[in-house]
């Protein structure tokens, strides 16, 4: 796909995700739970709609994945045409402290981490792939400019809690179900969701200023939005902080919610004696 221009890929991807609903396949089933879930008061007909559209929305983030990965960074950076809040982030890292950039499954998270490359020192977490060849290609892609790429466990996070005492940058997918103790459940769209303790603690430890981010897909290329996050993040209270992470995220899939990601299994993990809803 590198080797399409970004329309050409587009287009390929919408053709993979139509195809994908048209079979019914799993992550058109399991889009359809978490909408019904996340939006009951949209009749079925809608909800079909909205998940046919985050299907083939699906289908372009993949597709555009060669493109963001293999392009020189310049190259795929003029497909951005608009950065909506650079200017919060310019005063918070002015300000000397570190910055934590809250990035969920929307829109484009690869372009995202691209253009947090160019801005200076930044650490992202990332899961590990099992397939050692795509971890190496994503490390390559994700590597480029200033960004500096840590696995998601033990030592990875004592390097990103190391890059914001030094008042860098560092960015974090909220919405993947973390491990064991990691997490706690709180509500999201009113739905019990699993929901990752490592942001409230890395603020807590760091009085780190924290940012929604995401890279919004527009008819040309894309929108970087940087938004404040909802204020009880920063409560000491961790189940208060957990619910303004949870309703950080919720800002996010609230604009264009087809652009989404809502095939994952966000709500697989229930309190004990609760059903997982797939």
């Amino acid at each position: 796909m590198s080797l399409f221009s970004l329309k050409m890929a587009r287009n390929s991807g919408k053709i993979l995700g139509y195809c994908a609903y048209i079979i019914n396949s799993r992550l058109y089933k399991t889009s359809l739970c978490n909408l019904q879930l996340c939006f009951p008061d949209l009749n079925l007909q809608d909800r079909k709609t909205l998940a046919r559209k985050s299907m083939m929305q699906t289908g372009m983030m993949l597709a555009e994945c060669g493109p963001v990965w293999l392009w020189p960074v310049e190259k795929i950076m003029d497909k951005v045409h608009n950065i909506e809040g650079v200017d919060l982030l310019q005063r918070a890292r002015s300000a000397g402290k570190g910055v934590i950039l809250i990035g969920p499954h929307h829109g484009n998270w690869e372009l995202l981490g691209v253009y947090l490359s160019t801005l200076g020192e930044c650490s992202v977490l990332y899961q590990v792939p099992k397939h050692k060849g795509l971890d190496a290609l994503l490390y390559m892609a994700r590597s480029r400019g200033s960004a500096k790429m840590y696995p998601a466990n033990t030592k990875g996070v004592a390097a990103v809690l190391g890059a914001l005492k030094k008042g860098e940058m560092v960015g974090i997918l909220p919405d993947q179900i973390p491990g064991p103790k990691a997490g706690d459940f709180v509500p999201f769209f009113g739905n019990d969701a699993y929901t990752m303790t490592l942001i409230s603690r890395l603020i807590q430890k760091t009085g780190a200023k924290a940012f929604l981010t995401y890279a919004k897909r527009t008819e040309q290329g894309f929108n970087i939005v940087i938004k404040e996050p909802d204020n009880d993040i920063y409560a000491e209270h961790m189940p208060t902080s957990l619910l303004g992470l949870s309703k950080t995220i919720e800002l996010a899939a609230k604009d264009e919610p087809e652009q989404y990601q809502w095939e994952y299994k966000r709500f697989r993990y229930q309190p004990e004696g609760k059903q997982e809803p797939y």
